[in-house]
C-alpha cells in the first residue's frame, strides 16, 4: 500500500482530511468477491468504498457493484446529470485516491480513445444536445394518449364485431408500445431536467397505464446500460442458458445441456415473451408492488392480453436486434466506449424506423449518452462515427430487415457452437 501523507485531527473520523494513497492493484482486489466482499471503485482518481452504500443506491444495488474494483468515471458521468449534487452525498464514501505514481487510466483501457470521447462529451454539452425539447415530448405524449383513448372508443361506439375489435386492438397495441418507449425516456431522465419529474411521470406511465413496476424496469435497465452483453452483469442475458445459449464463449460452456439450440432459434424470441412477463410478476410480488401486480392480473382479458402479447414481441425484437448479434461474453473491463460499441449496433435512420423503434435505432448514441434526449441522436451520430473512424472501431448500421434476420442468424451460430462442443467436447 502506498504511504499515507499523514494523520489529521480535523473533520469527521470516517473521512480522512489527508486521503489514503492507493494503487490499482489494491483496488482491483476489492471487486465484491473474496473475504469481506468489499466494493471499491474509482471516479476521477478518487477511491470510494460503496460496500454498504450499494444497498441504498438510487439507481439499484447491483449496477454500482458491477464496477467494483474498476474505474467508473465515464459510467458515473454518463448516468448522472447533476454531478455536483451527487458528489455531495459521495463525500462520506471517500476513502482515498490514486497514488501520484498511478496512471489515471487502467492499463487495459485505451487512453487516447477515452480522452477524445471525454472531449466529445464536452462538445456535446456545449452544443446543448443533452437538453430536452419539451414540445417534442409533449407531441409524443399526446399521440400515445390519443391512440389509447381511440382503442376504447372504437369498441365502445362500434361494438365488438370483428372489424372494430381489430381496429381497437391495433390502436391499443401501438399506444402500449409507444408508452413503453416514452417511459424508457423518462427512466433515463431525458424528458425533464429534474430527475424527480421524470420519475413521477414514469410511475404514471408504466405503473398505472401499463401495469408494470417502474422500480423493476430501472433496476434491470441500468445494469444493462452499465455492462451491456456482459454475462452475469447484463440482466438481458438472464435467459442464457435457460431458453437458449448466446454468443460463442457462453454456448461452448453449456455444451452438455439437454436442448439443441437449432430447434430453439425460431422459438426463442417468442419464448422470451412469457419469460419477460413472469419476471415482472415475480418482481412485483417480491417487492410487494400490489398496485402493479393486481392491475396486471385484472386486465388480462383476451382483448387486452393479445395486444400486450404482440407488444411484448414487438419490444423484444426491437431491443434485441441491436445486441444479440454483437459480442456476448463475460465482463472484460474495457473502457466505456469499447464496452458500448462492441455490444451495440444501429439501424438506418428513417421516419418510420425512428417511430417504430422509439429512436432505439440509434442504439450506439443512446448507450454512449444514456441521458441524451432521443430527438438529438441524429445530430450526434456523425460525431460518434468520426470518433470510431479515428480509433479504428467499427460503427455498425444496417437496415431494419437485416437487423431482424441477424437475430436468427446469431441464434443459429450460437446453436452450432453449442452442438459442435457437444459432439466433440
Amino acid at each position: 500500500m502506498a504511504p499515507q501523507t499523514g494523520p489529521s485531527d480535523k473533520g469527521p473520523p470516517s473521512i480522512p482530511a489527508f486521503p489514503e494513497l492507493l494503487t490499482w492493484e489494491e483496488i482491483r482486489t476489492r471487486n465484491g468477491g473474496g473475504r469481506g466482499r468489499e466494493q471499491w471503485l474509482v471516479i476521477d482518481r478518487k477511491v470510494y468504498d460503496v460496500t454498504q452504500f450499494s444497498r441504498r443506491h438510487p439507481g439499484g444495488s447491483r449496477v454500482i457493484g458491477h464496477y467494483a474494483g474498476q474505474d467508473a468515471t465515464d459510467a458515473f458521468v454518463a448516468f448522472h446529470q447533476d454531478k455536483a449534487l451527487v458528489k455531495k452525498y459521495m463525500k462520506s464514501l471517500l476513502i482515498g485516491e490514486l497514488a501520484p505514481d498511478q496512471p489515471s487510466f487502467e492499463s487495459n483501457k485505451k487512453k487516447s480513445l477515452l480522452e477524445d470521447f471525454r472531449e466529445l462529451r464536452c462538445t456535446i454539452e456545449k452544443m446543448g444536445l443533452l437538453r430536452p425539447n419539451h414540445f417534442f415530448f409533449f407531441l409524443i405524449f399526446l399521440h400515445l394518449l390519443v391512440l389509447d383513448a381511440a382503442s376504447w372508443l372504437v369498441v365502445w361506439y362500434f361494438g365488438v364485431s370483428l372489424v372494430p375489435f381489430l381496429a381497437g386492438m391495433i390502436d391499443l397495441l401501438v399506444s402500449q408500445i409507444q408508452m413503453g418507449w416514452f417511459q424508457h425516456d423518462l427512466g433515463h431522465c431525458s424528458v425533464f431536467r429534474k430527475p424527480k419529474w421524470n420519475r413521477l411521470l414514469q410511475i404514471v406511465m408504466i405503473n398505472m397505464l401499463k401495469g408494470l413496476p417502474a422500480s423493476w424496469w430501472n433496476h434491470l435497465h441500468n445494469q444493462h446500460h452499465a455492462k451491456p452483453n456482459c454475462f452475469r452483469k447484463d440482466p438481458d442475458l438472464n435467459m442464457h442458458p435457460l431458453l437458449f445459449s448466446l454468443g460463442k464463449t457462453l454456448s461452448v460452456e453449456v455444451w452438455n445441456g439437454r436442448f439443441n439450440d437449432r430447434k430453439l432459434e425460431l422459438l426463442a424470441p417468442l419464448a422470451l415473451v412469457p419469460f419477460f412477463q413472469l419476471t415482472i410478476f415475480y418482481f412485483a410480488i417480491k417487492r410487494k408492488k400490489w398496485l402493479v401486480s393486481t392491475a396486471s392480473l385484472d386486465d388480462k382479458s383476451f382483448c387486452v392480453y393479445l395486444p400486450r402479447y404482440l407488444e411484448s414481441t414487438w419490444f423484444i425484437w426491437v431491443t434485441q436486434m441491436n445486441h444479440i448479434p454483437m459480442d456476448i461474453d463475460y465482463d472484460k473491463n474495457e473502457d466505456w466506449v469499447s464496452t458500448q460499441l462492441h455490444a451495440t449496433c444501429n439501424v438506418n435512420q428513417s421516419v418510420f424506423n425512428d417511430w417504430f423503434t422509439g429512436h432505439l435505432n440509434f442504439q450506439i448514441e443512446h448507450h454512449l449518452f444514456p441521458t441524451m434526449p432521443r430527438h438529438n441522436y441524429w445530430k450526434v451520430a456523425p460525431l460518434v462515427k468520426s470518433l470510431c473512424d479515428k480509433h479504428g472501431i467499427e460503427y455498425k448500421s444496417k437496415t431494419l430487415l437485416t437487423a431482424f434476420v441477424d437475430i436468427l442468424n446469431s441464434l443459429k451460430d450460437s446453436g452450432e457452437h453449442w452442438l459442435e462442443a457437444y459432439l466433440h467436447g
